[in-house]
């Protein structure tokens, strides 16, 4: 493939990315990412945090995506049909409501005479894991634009080119509404938190409950 085809393909591939993440993106993933938001109730810099490291975890799974169809040509789109991909974005989202109802809660900022009262840790690095396994596996969702990289990809037939293509669709799949929606969803959740401090914690199992209902939906089908 020549550099102009090259030049002229990553342009393309942008602008396919752009597309899918002010439509397709925003509709498939808000369920997922905003669940997790509006449950962690964290506000708008712990849940900006948690959609880049999900935006991160799609970039990163199509620069991988492409770059292995790069090597291993059109039968990874088939590959990754219903069965590996739900699987992935079902398990991700599991992992995802669990790790909501296991978080652990401690007194915080609340009095020691009033220990019935608690609020959550919020913040915590390792809180943003299950956002970035979300936003990889949610890559997996076979769709016509993905198959439209995994096949510029594979007649590219390396598998830089391939992972060069793939990088920039993600880039352009992050131009998202996600960024703005995600936050809001976490300044609900911290605005509900700060208003009745009890709701915390069954906010954040109602959230883990539905993120492994959405998980089982994406599962359950494939047994």
């Amino acid at each position: 493939m020549s550099e102009a085809t090259i030049g002229v393909g990553l342009g393309t591939v942008w602008l396919l990315g752009a597309s899918m993440g002010m439509t397709v993106c925003t509709v498939s993933c808000l369920p997922f990412i905003g669940t997790w938001a509006l449950g962690r109730a964290g506000g708008d810099p712990e849940a900006l945090r948690h959609t880049l490291s999900f935006l991160a975890g799609r970039v990163l799974a199509y620069t991988l995506l492409a770059l292995t169809a790069g090597m291993a040509g059109l039968g990874l789109a088939h590959a990754l049909g219903s069965l590996w991909g739900n699987l992935a974005i079902g398990s991700a989202s599991i992992l995802a409501g669990l790790w909501l109802l296991m978080s652990k809660r401690s007194s915080g900022c609340s009095p020691p005479s009033t220990p019935s009262v608690q609020t959550i840790r919020w913040g915590r690095p390792r809180d943003a894991a299950p956002p970035f396994l979300m936003g990889a596996a949610l890559a997996l969702t076979p769709c016509t634009p993905l198959a439209s990289l995994l096949a510029l990809a594979a007649e590219a037939g390396d598998p830089l080119h391939g992972a060069g293509f793939g990088l920039v669709f993600g880039i352009g799949t992050a131009m998202t509404p996600i960024l703005l929606l995600v936050p809001l969803a976490g300044r609900l959740g911290m605005a509900l938190r700060k208003e009745r401090d009890w709701l915390a914690p069954w906010l954040m199992r109602a959230a883990g409950l539905v993120l492994i209902l959405l998980g089982l939906r994406r599962i359950i089908p494939l047994i």
